[in-house]
């Protein structure tokens, strides 16, 4: 195992009818700006509730945070929360508006000149030294950000990461109950998108790193259970709960502590996003396959331990568990009614030019656990995935 620092100063707030709490979770004498993204939101009751909750606090109310939340959306939202002196802002929504909400809060705190610098830092932490402090209702599982210190911010046509210790939600609410009015097809991209937020801190080389591997495992296992039940029947709460505690989970920093990481799924996946609109976690489901399948050798002991732990695969020689664990995978996604090729998006050649163009220019040139996955490697997986 690597070595390794661990920190997570969230408090999870989990279960059913407990928004009345926010009076308890936030300051009493907070001004408070709660953001969302549309009018959902809205329409479902859960603004009023809030507000409800919240009771004599002064209100401000920002919405339509993008669904690839946009730095120019995200700096209205801060010179007006720096204007009108806002002490605390609420995120209610999903990871867009959670990451949008964190990049409000460091910008909050910073002078106009060195906004668009929070997104030159990439994976390193930025070095500031005060945030306005957030809390988050969770609407939508998938992107663990109701539990973590990143985000990403869409800033002329290209996503930006960025990580800060500040950016730590001082609390996040997971009430199922508002995950309820989600589109299914919502659920089935928040249930692939955690699934490859573990398969990304699992599948690289071992270290014998026998916590974190077990507990991938057990979140993935999860999922595979679950995740199904939750796209088909939005009555089942136990699974809903377990769906949701799962992606938290898959993204809290436990299972990636003291393991190398391969975020290239995700790398590639954005710029599929940020140029072609198609939603986060289905632009994963068409990565991945071709890129598992391309980097099986470089994985091949974490593809046999998955093949043989996740998918229960004891037959045949290594490489035919791998093989049939990726089919598996995808056909995973596509229980979800989730299609996992470019050319159902619309995406040819030249599109995946332009994703190549995209990661060049962001300086994504040398990716994976090693750093020796390059871009005319990327564009042999994408040609794969067509």
């Amino acid at each position: 195992m690597l070595d390794f620092d661990y920190y997570n100063p969230t408090r999870i707030v989990f279960g059913q009818n407990r928004i009345a709490e926010l009076d308890n979770l936030i300051p009493a004498n907070a001004k408070v700006m709660i953001t969302f993204g549309g009018q959902s939101a809205k329409k479902y009751g859960t603004i009023d509730a809030v507000r409800a909750a919240l009771g004599s606090r002064e209100i401000i109310e920002f919405g339509g945070i993008e669904a690839n939340p946009q730095f120019d959306t995200l700096i209205k939202a801060a010179n007006i929360a720096k204007q009108e002196n806002v002490d605390f802002l609420l995120a209610v929504g999903g990871g867009s508006v959670m990451d949008g909400t964190k990049f409000i809060g460091l910008a909050a705190k910073a002078a106009p000149e060195d906004y668009a610098g929070l997104l030159s830092h990439g994976f390193a932490i930025i070095p500031v030294t005060e945030i306005l402090p957030l809390g988050c209702v969770a609407t939508l599982p998938a992107t663990g950000s109701e539990m973590n210190m990143g985000g990403v911010i869409t800033l002329e046509g290209q996503k930006r990461p960025f990580m800060s210790t500040l950016a730590f939600p001082t609390f996040s609410l997971l009430d199922p109950d508002l995950t309820k009015t989600l589109p299914k097809e919502q659920i089935a991209n928040g249930v692939v998108d955690a699934f490859i937020h573990v398969l990304e801190q699992y599948l690289t080389v071992p270290v014998d790193a026998r916590i974190q591997d077990r507990t991938s495992e057990g979140i993935l296992k999860t999922l595979i259970e679950v995740g199904p039940v939750t796209y088909r029947d939005n009555d089942d709460l136990d699974a809903r709960k377990n769906f949701i505690w799962s992606a938290t989970n898959a993204l809290n920093g436990a299972i990636g502590a003291g393991v190398p990481q391969d975020w290239s799924t995700h790398m590639i996946g954005h710029e599929m996003t940020a140029l072609f609109g198609i939603a986060h976690g289905r632009t994963l489901t068409i990565v991945l396959p071709s890129l598992l399948r391309e980097r099986k050798e470089k994985k091949h002991a974490k593809l046999v331990q998955f093949a043989e732990r996740v998918w229960d695969i004891t037959e045949g020689t290594d490489d035919e568990k791998i093989e049939a664990a990726i089919n598996k995978t995808e056909a995973f996604f596509n229980s979800l009614d989730i299609v996992t090729n470019l050319t159902h998006y619309g995406i040819d050649d030249a599109g995946i030019d332009k994703i190549i163009a995209n990661l060049e220019n962001v300086g994504m040139t040398a990716l994976s656990e090693s750093g020796d996955l390059t871009l005319d490697i990327v564009r042999k997986i994408l040609v794969a995935a067509k």
